[in-house]
């Protein structure tokens, strides 16, 4: 019985003692993490990232407002993020209706207040 108890006593120490070192390394870690993404040459890579997305977006918006699809989901109407396209569209608003209508319906408010 007092080996197992100095055994619990062990391992108790052991995972108090590394949980405080792993904590130390995690600190660490995200402190060297936010000096990378502060840094200026990651800043502007991110900006041209961000600029090269969204140009293949609208690009990819313009392209597919010219056919059958985009034409059903109303798509190219001039709105100037994806949220906003996906927000208008009936896609994921819960109605199982199959009528053809060429204007989308408000989507329901869910239990917790979100439109989506």
């Amino acid at each position: 019985m007092r080996g197992k108890l100095w055994f619990i006593a062990g391992v108790a120490a052991g995972f108090v003692l590394g949980a405080r070192a792993g904590r130390e390394k995690y600190d660490e870690l995200v402190v060297k993490g936010r000096k990378v993404l502060d840094h200026p040459t990651v800043q502007e890579a991110a900006g041209v990232a961000q600029a090269q997305a969204n140009r293949l977006y609208t690009e990819g918006r313009d392209r597919l407002s010219h056919t059958r699809l985009g034409e059903k989901l109303s798509i190219g109407g001039g709105s100037a993020s994806p949220v906003d396209d996906f927000a208008g569209s009936s896609v994921g608003s819960g109605s199982a209706s199959t009528s053809k209508a060429s204007t989308p319906k408000p989507s329901s408010p869910n239990t917790n207040g979100s439109t989506l």
